[in-house]
């Protein structure tokens, strides 16, 4: 009995399993380094041993987060990858997005699985289009934001001039955490303001394996024997500047949006990661932020079992063939076995058959945590924004959908393939980085698919072969706009309208251009439009 009462006191608690656990989005332009900083962050984790180089793309090894053939071979993100790893006794759920605008919608639902942003910036091209993009999602679902300026190794702009630009740009004041030595070439290192400590780098070949470093104060006679004169005495002279001058920080300011502490380093080299990640734990809110419909908190612990599916994704591993939902622990704790309630079914359910990722590789999954990302075996049982919970079904706020910008037929000439074609088709939709429609009079009978970019069809494309052995044609249709209609008015339409429908079976208009569907808006009043099928 006593032994049992012992193992009782030492298992750690709901509350404890929270606290401890840290749930975030590394959110970037292209080629700001995200993928690299991803990797190296995995990598002082101990998630892995050795880093790749990222050199040119032909040559860099693969960061363990990309493992689509595409993505290897273009050296770009474009799916998200769900990677856990301990670090000093947290529990971080590193959520690794697409950079390409062309899969912003995947981004924005990832988003809103995570509780924190990192927003990396390349130190020499600062706050760029899509970063605003993604920032103004971080800001609408009140995820406070964590900067991380990369690149440091390499010429950048002013230093100061870059945190006047995140200010003027984003509406936010940026607050430097710490302050680097010295920029490009001359990048030696960064000064710790929470210590007062200036951490001097050295190089690794490459990068795979963790930087040395040595501590030292800001006056320290030893700088003076290792660093130019003209750099220390600029370097002094910033500190100076930057500790009697910046706004100082606020961690209420920080979780409320109003700041944005920030970071030099060079995820490239190591320099700065490890400092960066030991503050992390401490900046990044424990998974406490989902916000319900009326605008309130959930509570993680006393709440009953909840998660929301936020991704489908197929043939993660060929060997397996099968389709993951990957679903975010809002509350209560997750055991495998678990019945729970099917919000869109109206059903109870058994979640048996849930994993962890890392890469293509899978572990099961027997318990989890609120702020844990989990894959659960996906027969057709699972959509995006599906909700399973027990007990009461929780008001959360619906995941986003887009109006797609582009538009195409898609067929296949091999009339042996149809299977494979449909099969494909089905699947790779439900995923959510293409819209499917259908119409009687529009690409005479042929599936259309929608997207926000021209690279989602060439994915598209690219899946279907790789995955499902099938060749397809794709011919653009000239239309650059699209709304949904109201359920009621859709009898209301005129003959000519571009009429199609959805995989809901929802009315939807084509429009060939902004002009195109506000001309349709003033002469058809009667008709109300939307943005999004909900």
């Amino acid at each position: 009995m006593q032994n049992t009462l012992s193992i009782q006191k030492t298992m750690p608690s709901l509350q404890e399993e929270v606290t401890k656990r840290r749930t975030f989005a590394i959110i970037a332009h292209p080629d700001a380094g995200k993928t690299t900083l991803t990797e190296k962050l995995l990598l002082y984790g101990g998630a892995i041993q050795l880093a790749g180089a990222v050199k040119a793309r032909k040559e860099r090894k693969t960061a363990t987060s990309d493992w689509m053939a595409m993505e290897k071979e273009r050296g770009i993100s474009i799916t998200s990858a769900a990677l856990q790893f301990q670090y000093s006794d947290y529990v971080l759920n590193l959520l690794d997005t697409p950079g390409h605008e062309d899969f912003s919608e995947d981004t924005y639902r990832t988003l809103i699985a995570a509780d924190t942003a990192v927003m990396v910036l390349d130190a020499a091209k600062g706050v760029e289009p899509q970063t605003r993009k993604l920032f103004k999602v971080c800001r609408e679902r009140g995820i406070p934001i964590i900067t991380f300026i990369n690149k440091m190794d390499r010429p950048t702009k002013d230093m100061f001039a870059l945190l006047d630009e995140i200010e003027e740009v984003l509406n936010i004041i940026a607050v430097p955490y710490v302050w680097p030595l010295g920029t490009g070439f001359d990048f030696k290192g960064v000064y710790d303001r929470l210590n007062s400590e200036v951490h001097l780098f050295e190089k690794t070949t490459g990068g795979i394996l963790p930087a040395p470093f040595e501590v030292s104060g800001v006056y320290d006679s030893a700088l003076d024997s290792k660093i130019d004169k003209d750099i220390l005495d600029k370097f002094r002279e910033e500190i100076e500047l930057v500790e009697d001058g910046i706004h100082p920080f606020n961690q209420d300011e920080f979780l409320e949006g109003m700041i944005t502490p920030v970071f030099f380093g060079s995820a490239l080299n190591n320099f700065g990661i490890k400092l960066f990640l030991d503050r992390f734990l401490n900046l990044a809110p424990s998974p406490y932020h989902i916000i319900l419909s009326d605008g309130s908190l959930m509570d993680p612990v006393e709440s009953p079992f909840s998660c929301f599916v936020f991704k489908v994704q197929a043939n993660m591993n060929k060997v397996h063939r099968d389709r993951i939902a990957f679903v975010r622990v809002c509350s209560g704790k997750f055991e495998r076995g678990l019945n729970v309630n099917h919000n869109r079914l109206g059903k109870q359910i058994k979640l048996s058959s849930s994993f962890a990722f890392f890469g293509q590789d899978r572990n099961t999954v027997d318990e989890a945590y609120p702020g844990d990302i989990i894959g659960l075996i996906n027969p057709g049982t699972y959509k995006i924004g599906d909700i399973l919970y027990s007990g009461k079904q929780p008001n959360l706020r619906p995941l986003p959908v887009f109006a797609p910008e582009l538009f195409a037929t898609i067929s296949t000439a091999d009339t042996t393939s149809l299977k494979g074609f449909k099969k494909g088709i089905e699947q790779l939709t439900e995923e959510g980085i293409l819209h499917l429609y259908s119409s009687r009079t529009i690409g005479s009978g042929s599936p259309i698919i929608g997207a926000a970019g021209r690279l989602q069809f060439d994915v598209f494309q690219r899946r279907l072969k790789d995955e499902y052995n099938v060749d397809t044609n794709i011919n653009m249709l000239p239309y650059e706009a699209c709304r949904w209609v109201h359920e009621e008015d859709a009898s209301k339409l005129p003959s000519s309208a571009n009429q199609i429908q959805d995989r809901e079976n929802k009315t939807v208009v084509l429009f060939e251009s902004e002009w195109d569907m506000n001309y349709f808006i003033r002469n058809n009043p009667e008709i109300r439009l939307k943005d999004h099928p909900a």
